[in-house]
Order: C-alpha cells, then structure tokens, then sequence
C-alpha cells in the first residue's frame, strides 16, 4: 500500500497520550483524512461528530489561501487510526515521520478532521498548490474519543464580537468580509470615543474601554445606516467603502453635540435609566439626523447650529426617561417599554422622523 512519511514530532501528554505536531501539504490533507458529519442512523444513534460544511466561510478561506501573502498558524486537528505508525529517527525518541497510508476510492481513510473542516476544504478547493498547513495529531481507533476532542477543541468561548470588530480597523491583512466590512465603521466609532472634541468621549463601552456606557454596537448600526444611506454616504467612496473620515466625524460630533445640549439632562444617563443612549434612541436619533440633513441638502448645512435648531422642534416629544410615547392612532408606549429590537426601532425612528418632517 502506498504511504507518504510525514516528519514530525512526538509530544507525550498525561500518562499515556501522544501528541504529533507535523506539517503537510494542505492538498494532501483531503487524501488522508475524511469528515465525519453529524447524522442519525436508523436506529436513530448518532454518528459522526462534524457540522456541515458552510460554503461561504469555504470561499473566504480559499481566496485568502489564494492571496499574495497566506499565514494560517493554527493547526488542522486529525485523528488517525493505528494503521498510521510513527517511525522515530535513529538517536532521537520523539522525532521521526507519521507513515500514513493512502487508501483506494472507497476504502476508509486513516484519518478524520476532528476541528479544521472549513479550512481543510478550501485548501482541497484552493488553486495554491503548494500550501504547507500545521497539524495536530492524534493515533486512537476509538470514535469516542475522536468526539470528546471535537467538543473539546469547540466548547472553548470564542472571541466576543465586539472586540474582533475593535481590532479589524488595526489589521492591514485582507479579513473575512463579515469583518472587512466593519472595519471603517468602527474606525470612525473610535474617532469619537477617543477625540477629545467628541461629545462620545470615553462613553462607547468596548473591550478595550470597559467603563463606557453606551455599547458600540449601538453606535456601530448607527454608522453604518448613515454610511449606506444618510448623510454620511456623501462623503463615502463607494469603490472602497471609505471615505473622508475626517468630515463624517465633524458631522457626528456637530450632531451629538447638539443632541447633548438639547437633551443635557439626558445625556450622562445610563441606557436603562434612558432611552436615548439606549440601542433604540441612538438608532432613532441617527435616523432623525440624516433627515435634517436632507433637508438641508443644498446647504450641506451639517453644523452643530443647524442641528441644535431642528432638533429643538421635537424636544418636547421625547419621553426618554418618563411618561409615554404617543406614536399616534391610540398607540401609547411607556418610556421605558421601548427595546433595542427591530420592530421597536423603526417604530420610534418613523415616528420621530415623520414628526420632524411635518415641523421643519
């Protein structure tokens, strides 16, 4: 039978555990090692232990493999057979070569992808044929065991969000596009939770800045809504999704500023004791923005004189912190009912908006 020799090195765990620590081909990966997806048989057991394989997550991981400069430094876990040997070199007890076998089509193949599916597949897909990949290895004949180290591998917490999106704007490194879109929006959030003239100073609650009070994500959705489709998108390259960065947060800084004079009594509130900082108000308050920009469209008046004027004119409607709102057709909302949910945020961002617009 044919085989390929893998070097590698042999590190002993517990009391009688081995760890193989290698480096293969990442198109060889596929030839030696299968996926065993999650299903139930007939009897309704369960088999297999992997997810299925998501193609988008595929694809950004292949045109990554396929970029000028690929690094992936963490390890393909696989779990080998004992048809799988390993051959120690003469004069050193752990370092020698994984002998794997190469099985015929439709015959088992030694090993099985306990945490990697993803990546093992865009390097099957990838036309980079000369990617090397690090993996981890183990030798057992027991699928129990294949699946403890699969939960194991994937019950670890993974990395919040919040502070993903807070390092993408510091990476020069081309990102999943999940990320790569959030790196702009998030470059302009930082501008205004560290400026010094920025009404938001210190106030974005991040990973970084753990004191804060208003969540990013808030913020976040703000931006980028005015980004897509409000007043920020006029200083926005669409070929790169950047843009002047410089005016778009002259323009929230002359905005918030503006809501904080209007609104002073509100604005040091934590987000449960006011609905102005809170998800819902800072999406309401981001749409009421870019429709005084519209307004004032052809003045390209975005100063904070501008925005203290128009947003003088619904002052009196807000009921952040108490009372109702009345969203009109016998429709009363309590101040404090309002959450930073889909259907409550384009409640009050329509209600405010349209009431703008019937007063500017």
């Amino acid at each position: 039978m044919k085989s390929i020799r893998v070097p590698a090195i042999r590190i002993k765990q517990g009391n009688n555990r081995n760890l193989y620590s290698a480096a293969i081909n990442g198109k060889q990966i596929s030839s030696i090692a299968a996926i065993s997806r999650v299903k139930r048989g007939d009897d309704a057991e369960l088999g297999g232990y992997q997810r299925p394989e998501v193609s988008n997550h595929i694809n950004e991981i292949k045109n990554y493999i396929e970029s000028e400069n690929p690094m992936i430094p963490n390890a393909i876990v696989l779990a080998f057979d004992n048809r799988v040997q390993f051959e120690s070199l003469e004069g050193s007890e752990d370092h020698g070569f994984l002998i794997v076998p190469i099985t015929g089509e439709g015959e088992l193949k030694p090993g099985f992808v306990v945490d990697g599916q993803q990546r093992t597949a865009a390097l099957r897909e990838a036309e980079n044929e000369a990617f090397v990949m690090p993996v981890s290895a183990f030798i057992t004949d027991s699928v129990e065991e294949q699946r403890e180290q699969f939960m194991l591998v994937n019950s670890t917490k993974p990395l919040p969000k919040g502070l993903l999106y807070e390092l993408a704007p510091h990476t020069s490194a081309r990102l999943p596009s999940t990320l790569q879109k959030k790196k702009f929006p998030y470059e302009v959030l930082e501008r205004l939770n560290f400026d010094n003239d920025s009404p938001f100073k210190g106030k974005i609650l991040t990973s970084t800045n753990p004191d804060g009070t208003v969540k990013d994500n808030s913020i976040l959705k703000m931006i980028e809504t005015s980004l897509t489709d409000g007043v920020l998108y006029r200083f926005r390259d669409p070929a790169t999704g950047r843009g002047d960065i410089d005016k778009m947060v002259d323009v929230l800084v002359n905005y918030w500023s503006a809501v904080a004079d209007v609104w002073a009594d509100q604005w040091d509130k934590k987000p449960r004791d006011s609905r102005m900082l809170h998800g819902v108000g800072v999406a309401a308050l981001g749409g009421v923005m870019d429709a005084i920009a519209d307004i004032h469209d052809e003045e390209m008046v975005t100063g904070f004189d501008t925005f203290y004027r128009e947003l003088c004119k619904i002052e009196t409607l807000c009921k952040w912190d108490h009372g109702y709102w009345d969203f009109g057709n016998d429709e009363k909302r309590k101040w404090n009912d309002l959450q930073n949910t889909s259907k409550d945020i384009q409640l009050l961002l329509n209600h405010l908006v349209g009431r703008y617009l019937k007063l500017a």
